[in-house]
């Protein structure tokens, strides 16, 4: 499924500064039966952000109108556990477009290349910092600049550098996915065909 090109993204934040957050958290396992990518945004850390009740948790860091935007700065290993790709998906349908941390588990980091969602890894100081300014002004923003492989903090011009699979990142400025991009090399494809006789 092609997504939106990403390139720049500014953007305030939300501060989630908790470590070890695995993908049951990110989408309980019984919210997982719906058959397409669009809804699970509003079940989106669903233990956290209501209470049994079903009213919201007021105290859960999303549902306080201070802090918005497109950028979820987590804690340290974001994503463990299962492989579910629904963790993604829900994440990307609440209206995140990048996640930053200072580790995350393989398969989530992969999750994430594949359905346009960015994961920055940065290091744990500069990660600690982050939530730390957010937390003390909301109104913080970061700018990721994709193909400069940068994020900056707009307040402070604190800029650190981000590595990125070189294919995922030729991918996510063009807005493609993996089928996308083969069909958009399917001229040279059926060029080397020709020339090596494996099609007439």
């Amino acid at each position: 499924m092609a997504k939106v090109k990403f390139d720049i993204l500014e953007s305030t934040c939300v501060p989630l500064p908790l470590e070890n957050v695995d993908t049951d958290q990110i989408i309980p396992a019984r919210f997982l039966s719906a058959t397409s990518r669009e809804g699970f945004g509003d079940n989106l850390f669903r233990d956290w952000r209501y209470l049994k009740s079903g009213e919201k948790n007021s105290e859960f860091i999303l549902n306080n109108p201070k802090f918005g935007g497109k950028v979820l700065v987590a804690g340290k290993n974001f994503g463990s556990g299962s492989s579910r790709e629904h963790a993604v998906w829900a994440i990307f349908d609440y209206g995140f477009r990048a996640v930053i941390s200072s580790f995350f588990a393989d398969i989530f980091m992969n999750n994430s290349l594949n359905n346009g969602l960015l994961p920055i890894v940065v290091s744990d100081e500069f990660l600690k910092k982050l939530q730390e300014s957010i937390l003390k002004n909301p109104s913080e923003k970061v700018r990721i600049d994709l193909d400069k492989q940068s994020l900056t903090v707009l307040s402070t011009g604190d800029t650190v550098k981000f590595s990125i699979n070189p294919y995922k990142k030729e991918c996510l400025l063009k807005g493609l996915d993996d089928i996308d991009f083969l069909l958009s090399m399917k001229s040279q494809i059926t060029s080397y065909e020709k020339n090596k006789n494996l099609v007439k």
